[in-house]
């Protein structure tokens, strides 16, 4: 055997570098080719056989998949192989090893996992394959996860740990430009007909049929939510004595009964199902009866089931903002693990969540920002282009210079990597938010969210609430309600109007005007300082005029005054003019004739007086009350002395 000499004398050679070799490696080589002198028959074993190699043999088996000279089969590369990843390091896939390599670290994965990769599931792929880095497909990556999940079968863990291997080394080769198709998330929510699992035939086939229709005016998400809701309501029916399998005998009590059983629906945490999630479980139901009618499909029911008055009443609450010694709390948080946070990952979502605040954006709006977002515009600053999104309408939202440098902390934050598919549209874009080949969940931004709550102190908080915050910091500095809905996106001014409510300055105007009338209305007029033996109020009862006056002339009071014909008035200042002063003399159907001359002459030196008086305390439009009254006497007296010449 002058081929199997070679052989085990290369492999002596191979074993000196670390320091290894002995007899009985030497031996174990010998025996494993008198076994197998055809390397690739060893393929063909049952795993048992495999697995039951001795301990001296399974280096020479690792050296002969390290150097190519053997593909065990992945059923044998699932099992732990020691220092697979070193071996081949040194050997003819050091080159491919290393391509990987490079292109995760760029993807900023973390070292272990660069690693766990690599040895997990590049270098069994290039084991098993004989093929170069390049050449791999994703039917390769396929068949390893299903031997891994072979391996795995009963424990969970170990399955979720290797398609997590998978994952990423499919996203590196994906962002290498080797495989053109990405992950998927293990975490996305089954598609419309994972939605209707449970409901039998022939019920299950005109929900699917419904839901394909309605795929083709309806994003994917709402898509999702109309087989949610239908799914629900065709298990429910199933469920009833005796089931219902034909819509087409759908009754009114059938229906009543689902509306009682909706309502007494209770949550994982024990709570009701909200009233917006009923109400939009019903829409969806009613909807569907409706347009299965309208189209005449056969399973359509006879009659309405489903009327206005079976909707329950949407509550209307606030939006819930950050009161500001909570958002400068967040704040401060968030730009701390901006600045400080030891995971890459941390400081991005920290700067996602602040551009959110800064903005005003919804989640998804976030999400789907990409990587040219900002526009300079001459004499005009920065902008940022938000692209289409819940109500499918894009919009310009100015920049400050401090959102700006956030934005671009982001930028130099994200790892690169080819461009990614958009979910609704299927085109190559360069999303903004991009960490390790993906786009960032919001999941991922809602946990951060509520860390950096908890670090400020702070009760659990939502990205949404940020949006809040920032509507209302706008209405508080006066923001009209145009410009309101241009920078949240609102294409009714309905949704603009609920910050309105929060904040109305006419209402705070009118209140503070009510007040200051009652207020006014038990202390009619400034008390002068207290004496020892001054009297005091009773309730009810208004205090002596000396104690008003301190003794001084009415006149000379710190109060707006009026002089009537049978006494004067005093009111505080707070309370403003009198709309009914003076108002007989001012009117037309006013008379008066000579034996009331010298009291019209008595109160014409009093108005002029007052007048001094007003205009010395700076009380302009009430100088100018008592200047109008003094004309309107002297045109009284001019024309009752005309009179009675």
């Amino acid at each position: 055997m002058p081929g199997a000499a070679r052989l085990v004398t290369d492999y002596e050679h191979w074993l000196a570098q670390d320091g290894h070799g002995s007899l009985s490696y030497r031996n174990a080589a010998w025996s494993f080719l008198a076994r197998w002198p055809d390397l690739a028959a060893f393929a063909y074993e049952p795993l048992e056989v495999q697995e039951g190699l001795g301990v001296a043999q399974r280096p020479f088996v690792t050296y002969l998949m390290a150097t190519g000279r053997l593909r065990p089969g992945y059923d044998y590369l699932t099992c732990k192989i020691v220092g697979l990843l070193a071996h081949t390091g040194r050997g003819p896939m050091a080159g491919e090893v290393a391509e990987f390599t490079a292109a995760a670290t760029d993807l900023d994965y973390s070292p272990r996992t660069v690693r766990c990769a690599a040895e997990r599931v590049i270098v069994r792929l290039l084991i098993q394959t004989g093929r170069p880095l390049r050449n791999l497909t994703v039917d390769d990556l396929d068949q390893l996860a299903a031997a891994m999940r072979r391996r795995a079968d009963g424990r969970p863990a170990a399955w979720a740990a290797d398609r997590a291997m998978i994952g990423t080394a499919q996203r590196v080769l994906f962002h290498l430009g080797i495989i053109d198709t990405r992950p998927a998330d293990p975490r996305s929510r089954p598609g419309p007909e994972g939605l209707l699992i449970g409901v039998p035939d022939p019920l299950r086939t005109v929900l699917a049929d419904y839901c394909t229709q309605a795929a083709a005016t309806h994003a994917p998400a709402t898509v999702k939510a109309i087989a949610g809701h239908l799914g629900a309501f065709a298990r429910f029916l199933t469920a009833c004595d005796p089931p219902v399998t034909d819509l087409a005998r759908l009754d009114r009590s059938t229906m009543e009964t689902w509306l009682a059983a909706l309502a007494a629906t209770r949550c994982r945490g024990g709570g009701p199902m909200s009233v917006g999630y009923r109400r939009g479980r019903i829409i969806a139901v009613r909807q569907f009866l409706t347009d299965i009618t309208e189209w005449g499909w056969p399973a359509a029911p006879a009659r309405t089931l489903i009327f206005s008055r079976d909707l329950p009443r949407l509550n209307h609450p606030l939006p819930r903002y950050l009161p500001p010694d909570a958002d400068r709390a967040l704040l401060a948080a968030l730009n701390d693990l901006s600045a400080t946070a030891p995971a890459p990952q941390t400081r991005l979502h920290a700067d996602a969540l602040l551009l959110t605040r800064a903005t005003g954006l919804r989640i998804g709006e976030l999400r789907d920002l990409e990587l040219d977002c900002v526009h300079q515009i001459d004499g005009h600053g920065a902008w940022l282009k938000v692209p289409l999104g819940k109500l499918a309408t894009e919009r310009m939202v100015p920049l400050d210079e401090e959102t700006v440098t956030v934005i671009d902390r982001i930028a130099a934050r994200r790892t690169p990597g080819r461009p990614l598919s958009h979910p609704r549209t299927g085109q190559p874009v360069d999303f903004l938010l991009v960490h390790q080949g993906r786009r960032i969940s919001a999941a991922a931004l809602r946990e951060e969210l509520a860390r950096a709550a908890t670090a400020a102190g702070l009760e659990p908080v939502t990205p949404h609430q940020l949006r809040h915050t920032f509507a209302t910091a706008l209405v508080n500095s006066g923001c009209s309600l145009q410009a309101l809905m241009q920078l949240l996106g609102h294409v009714s001014a309905n949704m603009s109007l609920r910050y309105g409510r929060l904040f109305d300055a006419t209402v705070r105007e009118e209140y503070e005007r009510a007040l200051i009338q009652t207020k006014a209305q038990l202390a009619a007029a400034p008390a002068p300082a207290p004496t020892p033996h001054a009297p005091t109020a009773v309730v009810g009862r208004p205090l002596p005029l000396a104690v008003i006056t301190g003794g001084a002339d009415w006149k000379d009071t710190a109060t707006i005054k009026s002089r009537l014909a049978g006494g004067f008035c005093l009111r505080a200042p707070a309370q403003g003019s009198c709309t009914y002063a003076n108002i007989c003399e001012h009117c037309p159907n006013f008379r008066t004739d000579t034996g009331y001359l010298a009291v019209l002459g008595a109160q014409r030196a009093d108005t002029l007086a007052l007048a001094a008086d007003a205009d010395k305390r700076g009380w302009g439009a009430e100088a100018q009350r008592h200047r109008r009254l003094a004309d309107r006497l002297d045109e009284m007296i001019s024309q009752t002395q005309k009179q009675a010449r």
